[in-house]
């Protein structure tokens, strides 16, 4: 489990980050601005940091030079906008950032993006800024660290007929994902591929079925 800091103006990109790094086993502090961040960067030192572009009192670059310029940069700097260009994506990668992720961000980047910052976290000790601005800004990514979740086993249930259809298909689709939960161990991203689902709709699904991960038992594959 890593701790992973999440600077992003956005409502509802803060709080969608921190589910998926959450339900991945991940600690996840949230900051609105750079004023927080500052804050959040001293008292708890993450081992990565996703940080917006764009944001009202300081942008992300700015906040990435000052890290930088203050020997703070001692942590994978993962930098997200959904309007920047190729030049600020070179200037940040050029600062220290590991990489840029453009909005919309896909579910598998941005997990794919964290296993490869925490593995060069832990592969070696943490770079000068000077060393971190050579790495390239696509550089191929390593493969995400498994995570399962150790469900009760389902029982099969019986199904009402007499229900509205309504209510017999929430009913279905809840005994159906936790079926293929329980065969999958758990593993978020198995069940997405055997339903045919994108991870991000699929977490969205459970959450609207009241399917409740939170309570289970989460061990490293």
């Amino acid at each position: 489990m890593a701790n992973i800091l999440v600077v992003d103006d956005e409502l509802g990109i803060r709080e969608l980050l921190f589910e998926i790094l959450n339900d991945e086993g991940h600690a996840v502090e949230l900051a609105e601005n750079a004023a927080q961040a500052r804050a959040l960067r001293e008292r708890q030192r993450p081992d990565l940091v996703l940080l917006d572009i764009w944001m009202p009192d300081t942008d992300g670059v700015t906040l990435l030079k000052e890290w930088s310029a203050a020997g703070q940069l001692t942590m994978p700097v993962i930098m997200m906008s959904g309007h920047a260009t190729i030049d600020t994506a070179v200037e940040a990668t050029r600062i220290g950032a590991m990489a840029f992720l453009e909005k919309p961000i896909t579910l598998q980047k941005l997990l794919q993006s964290v296993a490869q910052g925490l593995d060069r976290l832990v592969a070696r000790p943490a770079p000068s800024p000077a060393s971190v601005a050579a790495v390239p800004l696509d550089t191929e990514l390593l493969p995400v660290p498994e995570s399962a979740v150790v469900l009760e086993r389902v029982p099969i249930r019986q199904f009402d007929f007499d229900l509205p259809l309504r209510e017999a298909r929430d009913a279905f689709e809840r005994a159906y994902f936790e079926f293929h939960l329980v065969q999958e161990h758990g593993s978020m991203t198995r069940v997405a591929e055997k339903t045919g689902l994108e991870r991000t709709h699929l977490y969205r699904k459970l959450k609207q079925l009241g399917i409740d991960l939170s309570k289970t038992k989460r061990n490293a594959v």
